[in-house]
């Protein structure tokens, strides 16, 4: 055991005096040498130590009185007669700043001068409590200096504060009873709140000066100074950065993602997927340090929607889910996800099935077992849907359908991730796909993406699944382009084509119906800027449909005589002048039209001279 005294002369067989009167080893050296005027008794040779105290592993041989005058708890115990008459040393178990501290004070009691600093004075404050350095003994004793420079120094200074509180984690329960934690918290957050207030449009490092020496401080401590910080009425956006960087600080796993279960090698009945943390493997009181971070920023996070971001949130549950935090605090953070899920992305929801590995890694180990052992957890992100669902149908409004939408894409997208997973069963997947109301989805070609990539994905299932499956897609709602790819998909049985087929021709109908009014939406547009040409095409529109109209008089006409000449033929008299007349309209019938058939034909009319040459013999034959 280490020994430190303040010796008496050493004396030979004579008695007499040896010329090193004081023999003072160690840091008590430097007292001896200051020991002047009124102290002078201390280093007589005639006065030995009368008194040993222990402080942690150091023992100390000093004198009584100096240490009775000052301190009202050794007073108290010198009293005792197993102390003042046996000689053992008193023990200072839990003694507040250790043995370092206990020599400080021994300076002061001493008369020597003792210097203050941010470092020494919550040690200082807390030893001078523990041994009852009252005014009542002396004034100007240990407790009222070292209050004093607390209050008026150390808290009037970011820094020190700071330095201050970050002592006071190896002074427990001291510091706590004495108040020093609170009145450094009540100062960082005073001052904190005072800029924020006073910049609220202040630039982003302006805002986020403060959170690196916040963020340095043990978990009990941060969660003291955001309750205060609160208290003072700072923006809720405010405290959730700092919470932020303080889990990016003490939680450095929170970072690592995975990219889903693409391009992964795995044999149907045997798959092990490994996360590695990067570290070694961790104590369990590391473990418990985590876990209590994790639980405490769970709990300290604002109730604004907008005060942390999802992304950060569904970090957090991750570590929750690897830490096996509280289920009580998971289902809080799972609520706080769904509020605000339809920010949240893809790899975000990834969150793996976790177990506890060796070797500083998560492992999930899946065999060919009746339990279903899927690689990523689907029942935190299921409950996570759930929770929205309620909210939504607590809240129907018409900006919450919107919402639905955002949900339905982000959902058909993370369950095209899950299907890629060998060992998801059918009935899970079924009823996570039919989580989401039929309304809630616009098109349904993300969840017609997912359901193919679960048949490729399980290319062994029967006919009987198959139609199963494809029952939780609507085929009406698949988009034109979906329909070209599921009409030629063999994955899918053919009921389901068929239906397919079906949609796709009302789709094509449809579409082309759309096409036709902005087609002439297109034409009545051109007509616009050309206004003289449709003019002159209208004109040769109407004179064609004149000469057809004509035309079918002329053939009526012919017939009316060819059955005039029919009777006529009967008769032997002026045969001949019938039949010279006949063969002319005969000759001309048979020419003419056969132009305005050809033109009709090419949509080409002919001139309006043609148009009378056509018309002449009818003229002449009503005439003669």
């Amino acid at each position: 055991m280490k020994s430190l005294q303040v010796a008496q002369p050493q004396q030979d067989s004579s008695d007499k005096v040896s010329d090193k009167t004081i023999v003072i080893p160690n840091k008590l050296t430097a007292l001896a040498d200051s020991f002047k005027g009124e102290h002078s008794w201390f280093i007589a040779p005639q006065i030995p130590t009368d008194f040993s105290i222990q402080v942690q592993e150091t023992t100390y041989n000093v004198h009584k009185y100096p240490l009775i005058s000052k301190c009202g708890y050794i007073g108290r115990l010198e009293i005792q007669p197993f102390i003042s008459n046996s000689g053992n040393a008193l023990k200072l178990e839990n003694f507040p700043g250790g043995s370092e501290t206990f020599e400080t004070v021994l300076k002061f009691c001493y008369g020597l001068p003792v210097d203050f600093s941010p470092d020494n004075i919550a040690a200082l404050r807390c030893a001078s409590e523990f041994l009852e350095m009252t005014e009542e003994l002396e004034d100007g004793n240990l407790i009222s200096k070292t209050e004093a420079f607390l209050t008026f120094v150390v808290l009037s200074s970011w820094k020190d504060t700071i330095t201050v509180l970050k002592s006071c984690e190896n002074l427990s329960p001291w510091a706590e009873n004495l108040q020093i934690v609170r009145r450094c918290c009540d100062s960082i957050a005073w001052k904190a709140s005072k800029d924020d207030h006073t910049s609220e449009d202040a630039a982003p490092n302006q805002e986020s000066w403060w959170f690196n020496d916040v963020a340095t401080f043990r978990i009990d401590h941060f969660m003291r100074i955001i309750s205060a910080i609160r208290a003072k009425g700072t923006r809720a956006e405010i405290i959730g950065k700092c919470i932020i960087e303080y889990a990016k600080k003490w939680l450095p796993g929170m970072d690592v993602e995975i990219e889903g279960l693409r391009g992964y090698g795995h044999e149907k009945y045997n798959l092990q997927f490994s996360i590695f943390s990067g570290k070694k493997k961790e104590s369990s009181g590391h473990s418990k340090e985590q876990k209590t971070i994790i639980e405490t920023l769970i709990s300290i996070i604002p109730p604004q929607p907008d005060a942390v971001s999802c992304k950060f949130m569904l970090q957090l549950l991750k570590m929750a889910m690897m830490y096996s935090v509280s289920p009580a605090l998971t289902t809080e953070l799972e609520k706080r996800v769904s509020m605000v899920l339809e920010d949240a992305e893809v790899n975000d929801l990834l969150i793996p099935r976790y177990q506890n590995g060796d070797q500083g890694k998560t492992v999930i180990s899946m065999t060919n077992s009746s339990e279903e052992c899927t690689m990523l957890d689907i029942d935190v992100v299921q409950r996570i849907v759930e929770y929205f669902l309620m909210h939504e149908q607590q809240q129907m409004q018409q900006q919450q359908n919107t919402r639905k939408f955002n949900i339905s894409r982000l959902f058909d997208n993370y369950l095209a991730e899950i299907a890629r997973d060998p060992n998801l069963s059918i009935t899970k997947f079924q009823v996570f796909a039919e989580l989401l109301p039929e309304n809630s989805r616009s098109y349904d070609d993300g969840l017609y993406r997912a359901i193919d990539t679960y048949l490729k994905t399980h290319p062994s299932l029967s006919e009987h699944d198959r139609k199963r499956l494809c029952k939780i897609m609507n085929c009406e709602k698949l988009s034109l382009d979906a329909c070209l790819h599921a009409a030629q998909n063999e994955r899918l049985p053919l009921r389901t084509v068929v239906q397919v087929l079906f949609s796709e021709q009302v789709k094509m109908r449809t579409a082309m119906q759309e096409k036709e009014p902005a087609q002439s939406g297109i034409q009545s547009e051109q007509e616009g800027n050309q206004t003289s040409a449709s003019m002159d095409i209208k004109a040769l529109k109407a004179e064609l449909e004149n000469v057809k109209t004509k035309m079918v008089d002329l053939q009526n006409d012919y017939f009316e005589l060819q059955q005039e000449y029919e009777k006529l033929s009967n008769k032997p008299k002026n045969s001949s002048g019938w039949i010279l007349h006949w063969r002319k309209i005969k000759n001309s019938l048979h020419t003419k039209p056969a132009g305005i058939e050809i033109g009709d034909r090419q949509d080409t009319p002919k001139s309006p001279n043609t148009v009378l040459r056509i018309l002449n013999p009818r003229r002449r034959l009503s005439m003669s």
